[in-house]
């Protein structure tokens, strides 16, 4: 199984288009240090690929990525099909963006598909251009295409639903918590988990992390390699930066560092573990910054744009 990590910064990149911020700036002024939206590319098959979530840079991320580009007919692409871990813009903006194709396939749980169907009107809006073909997303593994050894499924994590699609207005948007009745009513964010029968090779893939259930740690247990959700340092940092009025659990992450951070809870695994969907607030977007010291203590790091994972 091989994949390719397309991009690691969470919503709006980094550099923000509308964003000074000391991590936005440094960008502008080091270009290396650009991320685009978070994305992972895995290898169905000699021929196909899929896309861990399509996002508002995918035209480039295709473009970076000579395994990705036509050919060799006009208009082959080795591109069949994007997974979705939740139905935010960030993760699912791109799939108009592949409009060209004839097709494309999609695989979502149901509360994703039916807020992209009926919230978003996807496929009212790109049934002139295209024909998406979802396909399920859940917890057994099917094979990524027709014939993979690569099997995908789903892992649930929260109910945490994107803005447009927010049952009442008020409330608490982001975190998916509402005033009035609201109930877990599916799996509305998940963790990819990527196994190669062939090899035996694992991968988790979990950008938006709000909470830390049983069957993601037992699924922890069972990876050779982790790529999770960096948004925020610390708890603070998104009211430190002043940009909320809320901490990283309130905007739905768990932040890395503290007592309950995700650091402490990786760093006695097994597997490589990798921070991803990287905030602009987040000091981790600078290469000098010294808390990559202190992930490396725990045997963790950040995953870089552009690297391949072979398992």
């Amino acid at each position: 199984m091989l994949l390719r990590v397309l991009g690691t910064a969470a919503g709006g990149g980094v550099p923000q288009w509308n964003c000074a911020c000391p991590g936005c700036s440094g960008a502008r002024a080091h270009p290396d240090r650009r991320r685009r939206h978070a994305s992972l590319a895995v290898r169905a098959d000699d021929d196909h690929w899929y896309l861990i979530n399509a996002t508002p840079d995918i035209a480039d991320q295709i473009e970076s990525t000579p395994a990705l580009h036509p050919g060799p007919a006009a208009r082959r692409t080795p591109v069949a099909g994007i997974a979705l871990t939740d139905a935010e813009l960030d993760h699912t903006l791109g799939i108009a963006r592949l409009r060209e194709a004839d097709r494309i396939e999609v695989l979502a749980t149901g509360p994703v598909r039916a807020a992209l169907r009926d919230r978003a009107h996807l496929d009212d809006v790109l049934a002139p251009y295209i024909s998406l073909e979802w396909r399920e997303l859940n917890a057994t593994p099917v094979p990524l295409g027709e014939g993979s050894d690569v099997e995908i499924s789903a892992i649930p994590l929260s109910a945490k639903r994107p803005r447009y699609a927010a049952r009442e207005a008020g409330g608490d948007q982001d975190s998916g918590k509402r005033s009035g009745k609201h109930r877990d009513d599916g799996p509305w964010v998940v963790a990819i988990r990527l196994h190669d029968r062939r090899t035996g090779g694992t991968l988790l893939y979990a950008p938006a992390l709000a909470v830390w259930p049983e069957a993601f740690q037992e699924a922890l247990a069972d990876a050779d390699v982790v790529l999770l959700d960096g948004t925020f340092w610390d708890d603070d940092e998104p009211r430190r930066s002043g940009f909320s009025t809320r901490t990283a659990h309130g905007m739905g992450h768990l932040p890395i560092d503290g007592p309950d951070g995700t650091a402490v809870r990786l760093a006695p695994l097994a597997a490589r573990c990798l921070y991803t969907h990287l905030n602009n607030t987040n000091p981790l977007v600078d290469p000098a910054a010294p808390q990559h010291k202190q992930l490396a203590e725990l045997g963790l790091a950040v995953a870089s744009e552009g690297m391949e994972i072979d398992l």
